[in-house]
């Protein structure tokens, strides 16, 4: 999936105006961007729902603007809400999906009981989609989007409303979808998931696609400590004794640990070493904030 200077305008407003990137077979990206960034209107793009007023976009080799057929042939979306037929039962959905992509109707059945029982809802195929919860409403949406094995996925918010062990299954069933050759393109808000689930990043503000260094540390960045033993009210004694070893750190308390600000990874590691070095008892040292989370808040504050 590619796409090169893409931009498209709703009178005055520039939902999009600059995007270029690649989403590459094998592999899931991440599209990252605070609200108003232009993702959803990129999404539409990219799933042929809308033209763009100027740029390229190829889904697997097929331009949706010249061939949309071709397009959504490859294409397999899941919108952030189902917008099922409520009357219709789970497996009557995905029955008629198949059908609306030239399945027979025993393909078409076969395809349907195939994605229930992967996506975890086969026994909630009798059931009208309008007495699905929020959740299984997004596995039927995930369902939905892969009747046709798509090559080309397009994932908006995939996870939300999902339980800790749907949000998990869904995550090993993107990666094998990936591992298969698919190219997946997945937004989400959730930036500790997302970075669980993601090779690539696309960062987006403004309507247009921005640079950004995922490993790089982004200015003063929180270290979370913990020392071992300390309770939810533990941590606020060892405050003073941790700015005396470490003066040019900023310690913080949060509940049971100490949050400290380092200039970056080298700075951080030394600090580590001089907290060990004079005896405390550290349990858990690591980033408080995801490398997509620092990204995107480095993302907000805009140009430096």
């Amino acid at each position: 999936m590619v796409a090169r200077d893409v931009a498209r305008s709703f009178g005055a407003i520039h939902a999009v105006r600059d995007v270029t990137f690649d989403a590459r077979p094998g592999r899931i990206t991440g599209l990252v961007g605070p609200n108003g960034a232009g993702k959803t209107t990129l999404f539409l793009l990219l799933a042929s729902l809308l033209a763009p007023d100027h740029g390229e976009i190829r889904i697997a080799g097929a331009d949706p603007v010249a061939d949309p057929a071709a397009a959504r042939a490859r294409i397999g979306w899941m919108p952030d809400a189902l917008g099922a037929w409520d009357s219709l039962t789970a497996l009557e959905t995905l029955v008629t999906a198949g059908r609306l992509y030239g399945a027979t109707r025993h393909e078409a059945r076969q395809r349907a009981e195939e994605l229930l029982e992967e996506v975890g809802l086969a026994d909630h195929g009798r059931s009208p989609a309008r007495v699905l919860s929020r959740g299984q409403k997004q596995l039927l949406g995930l369902a939905r989007a892969l009747v046709h094995r798509p090559s080309v996925l397009l994932l908006d918010e995939p996870a939300s409303g999902l339980d800790p062990a749907a949000r998990i299954a869904l995550r090993n069933h993107l990666r094998r979808l990936a591992d298969g050759g698919a190219a997946i393109l997945v937004s989400s808000h959730v930036l500790s998931e997302l970075e669980e689930m993601v090779d690539d990043a696309v960062f987006m503000a403004a309507g247009a696609t921005v640079a950004r260094d995922v490993g790089a540390t982004v200015g003063r960045r929180d270290w979370r400590l913990r020392i071992a033993g300390a309770t939810h009210s533990g941590s606020a004694p060892w405050r003073d004794e941790i700015a005396r070893i470490l003066p040019h750190a900023q310690v913080r308390v949060e509940r049971r640990d100490l949050l400290l600000a380092f200039a970056d990874e080298t700075a951080a590691a030394t600090g580590l070493t001089a907290l060990v070095g004079a005896g405390v008892p550290v349990a858990v040292f690591a980033p408080a904030a995801g490398e997509l989370e620092n990204a995107f808040l480095d993302l907000e504050k805009g140009p430096r």
